[in-house]
């Protein structure tokens, strides 16, 4: 991609992003702006935060997992 083709992208990501009215949008994009410029998460995390998301990457590994409709469906019926 050209620095002209670039900046044309910019130019329409700004015009865009300020023509938002959408709260939730703005925070969200905020957001990735904000995680580009932070250290990484994970040392954010505590101890137990951390053993909670690795505990979830083994259960997945191991293929414990829901789908979305079952996970929706057993919260329903809880």
């Amino acid at each position: 991609m050209s620095a002209a083709e670039l900046n044309g992208i910019k130019l329409n990501l700004i015009a865009w992003i300020n023509q938002l009215s959408d709260t939730d949008l703005i925070t969200f994009l905020d957001g990735i702006r904000a995680s580009r410029v932070k250290e990484d998460w994970w040392d954010e995390l505590s101890d137990k935060q951390k053993k909670q998301v690795l505990a979830g990457i083994k259960d997945a590994d191991n293929g414990k997992v829901s789908s979305s409709k079952e996970f929706w469906n057993k919260l329903k019926n809880a």
